[in-house]
Formats: structure tokens, C-alpha cells, sequence
């Protein structure tokens, strides 16, 4: 598919959103173009790095890193485990199975068995390979590969896809994916950037921390995401706005990069700059205060599959 025609609709009703480059890990000085599709309402990038995953993602890239166990992290690993508690609970029976897509080696797993006694078999789908050892080390099953190639006869009662669709060049396949292996009362968990938020809109223009480029494929708003869940077959149980912290450290970093006031590159990375904690608490609590008001920068959606 030629790089400007929309990934969901192969439509060619394209304008330039702004234009932006890698300024978290510098995989490389090139500049891509974000395009908006005015029939999807959504946002992708140009080129479209499908095929050159191991360019675009370093070594030291985060999340094939072990986690820190700081005070952020620490705190992140309080709030998950309470929003599984609150996922699980709508799900009924006496044990549960739990996919994990993207999930590394299932420490968002590990936090789902600590909310909950039920889940008895828990699978992580993923394309890391240095990650199946220490994934089955802490018992779960592990598929090296895309979801699209993981055949399972299982029904799962609640799938992870979190800050996963976003880094795929057709999400609607792997929506339609995840629908086939939810079980009746199933959830499928959904974690992905808003582009239609005040920190997208303030560094628009200025390479925003939630392009992610050139890593993040295709960006969604509320509405252009929910059409696309339920055109494959999917309904939105529950929707809630959350804090991009993330997003606003890595943006105001990089000015204080161009200012020269702060030293990041490619062999240190914005993600493991001294001040990330400070900025991600200090920007969490800023998201808190307007979360009741305001379109937030990340978006979590519960969804089931639709019967009819």
C-alpha cells in the first residue's frame, strides 16, 4: 500500500498534520509526515516503517529494559493493579484467562494474578525474543510472533492490548483479531495515544512525545477509534481519559534539548534522562487536576464483542 493512502480505509482524502522526527531515541535524522485521513478522522505516519522494526527500535529502547522499581514505577504498579481489579471484577467465573498482546516478559501479567486470584492461564503474545525465558520463568505461556499468527483454539476472558495498537499498520486487522479469541463475556483492554488533546495541540508541530516517531503508526481520537472497534464487530463497555505524562516529559525535554539545556541522544535516550521522573509526576498531577474536564492524551477503552 503506497505510504500516502489511509492504512484503514485506502482512502485519498489526505492532508499533511504536521511533520515531525525521532527526537527520543535518534534512530535517524530523517524527517516523516503525520496525514490525516478526513474519512477516518485518524492520524498516520509516512513512511510507514512495517518492515525495518529492528531500525526503529534500539536495544536500549524502554520496554526491552527490566523495570527500574523506582518510586514512578512503583506507583504505576499500584494504579495497574487497581484497574485490574476493576476490569476483572466485571468478568464472571472461577478462573479466567488472560492474553497479554505485546506484553513482553508479562510483567503487566504478573500484576493481573497479583489483582486477582482467578487467572489460572495466562499467555503473552510478543515478537521479543529475549523476553520467553523470563516470561515463562514467571509462569506464563509465551508465543514468539504477531498476533496474527498465533492460532489458539482458547477463548481468553480478558485481553491486554495496551499502548499495542498503536504501533501497527492495519489496527483494524488486529481488532477483528482480538475479537475471534474473546470468550463470551470477555474484555479486551485497550490502551492507545489521543491526538486530539492540549499537549498534542501545543507540540503539534514541534515532534509531540505522543508521535513517538517513528514508532507510532497510526493515532486515533475517541470517536475515530470507536468507529473502527465497532466496524469490527467490537462494543465499547467503558471509556475513560488518562494522564499522558509520558508524552509531556518527552515534549518539553526536547525543547530544553533545542535550548541546549539538557543532553539527550541516541546513546542516551530522553526516556532515561534524570529528569523524567520529576516531569512525569510533576505532569501526571497537572492531567489529575483536569482529568474531569479535559480530552487527556491517552485513552482507555473496554470493549466486548458485539453478538449481533
Amino acid at each position: 500500500m503506497p505510504d500516502d493512502l489511509c492504512p484503514l480505509c485506502n482512502g485519498t482524502q489526505i492532508d499533511l498534520y504536521a511533520v515531525s522526527e525521532d527526537i527520543e531515541y535518534f534512530t535517524s535524522a530523517d524527517k516523516y509526515r503525520f496525514l490525516r485521513c478526513d474519512a477516518c478522522d485518524v492520524l498516520f505516519v509516512s513512511p510507514m516503517l512495517h518492515d525495518r522494526l529492528s531500525n526503529i527500535y534500539p536495544a536500549n529502547y524502554y520496554s526491552f529494559k527490566p523495570n527500574t522499581g523506582g518510586l514512578v514505577q512503583q506507583a504505576k504498579e499500584v494504579f495497574d493493579r487497581r484497574m485490574f481489579r476493576a476490569v476483572l471484577s466485571q468478568i464472571p467465573g472461577q478462573t479466567l484467562r488472560v492474553l497479554d498482546v505485546g506484553g513482553g516478559t508479562g510483567w503487566l501479567l504478573n500484576s493481573v494474578k497479583m489483582s486477582d486470584p482467578r487467572p489460572m492461564a495466562t499467555q503473552v503474545v510478543d515478537i521479543d525474543p529475549a523476553a520467553k525465558d523470563a516470561a515463562e520463568r514467571a509462569g506464563h505461556r509465551y508465543f514468539l510472533g504477531p498476533i496474527e499468527k498465533f492460532d489458539s483454539g482458547e477463548k481468553f476472558d480478558l485481553i491486554l492490548m495496551l499502548n499495542l495498537i498503536e504501533h501497527v499498520r492495519r489496527p483494524d486487522e488486529i481488532l477483528s483479531r482480538a475479537r475471534g479469541l474473546l470468550s463470551r463475556d470477555g474484555l479486551l483492554l485497550i490502551k492507545t495515544p489521543n491526538f486530539d488533546a492540549l499537549d498534542a495541540l501545543i507540540f503539534r508541530h514541534r515532534s509531540w512525545g505522543g508521535y513517538h516517531t517513528p514508532r507510532h503508526f497510526v493515532l486515533f481520537n475517541r470517536d475515530s477509534f470507536t468507529r473502527v472497534a465497532e466496524a469490527q464487530g467490537l462494543e465499547v463497555v467503558s471509556f475513560a481519559y488518562t494522564q499522558g505524562a509520558p508524552f509531556w516529559t518527552v515534549s518539553v525535554l526536547n525543547e530544553l534539548r533545542l535550548m541546549g539545556l539538557v543532553d539527550i541522544s541516541r546513546e542516551r535516550p530522553s526516556i532515561y534522562h534524570p529528569l523524567v521522573p520529576l516531569f512525569q509526576g510533576l505532569f501526571a498531577g497537572f492531567d489529575f487536576v483536569r482529568r474531569p474536564f479535559a480530552k487527556l492524551s491517552q485513552m482507555f477503552f473496554a470493549l466486548k464483542a458485539n453478538p449481533s
